[in-house]
């Protein structure tokens, strides 16, 4: 299994605090013979109408000298992941969940092009609070 990344706990945390259930820890995508390793599960009640909400979280801290090297990385796990939840739990969303901090010093209007056109769906955490500052949906 992959290492966890530093920021998992906080992420975690955060979603807890945000009215989410962990429903798993990692969060295995398998599809025939392939194994996928997301790292958590989420779900939450809407309304008796509406349903459950659920969604899958890859946590990302981008703690590499070089940015684009670690988003290289992060969008190409995402899309991935995305297109193999699209076949085995449609139910489910798939979210990048990274820091504040890395989100206000590196998601400027050039990365968000790659937000754009990718249809990367983001959580911003607080790291040292373990809050969610933000959805981009």
């Amino acid at each position: 299994m992959p290492a966890k990344d530093i920021y998992h706990d906080s992420v975690k945390n955060a979603l807890i605090k945000d009215g989410w259930k962990i429903t798993a820890d990692p969060y295995y995508i398998i599809y025939k013979k392939l194994r996928l390793v997301a790292d958590l599960g989420a779900e939450r009640s809407l309304s008796a109408q509406k349903g459950d909400e659920k969604i899958v979280i890859e946590v990302k801290s981008f703690i590499n000298p070089s940015f684009i090297y670690d988003l290289e990385r992060a969008v190409g796990q995402y899309i991935i992941y995305r297109n193999f939840l699209k076949k085995t739990a449609p139910d489910h969303q798939i979210y990048l969940a990274l820091s504040q901090l890395v989100y206000k010093a590196n998601f400027d209007d050039t990365i968000e092009i790659i937000v754009e056109e990718n249809d990367l769906k983001l959580i911003i955490v607080d790291t040292a609070k373990e809050v969610i500052t933000k959805w981009i949906n």
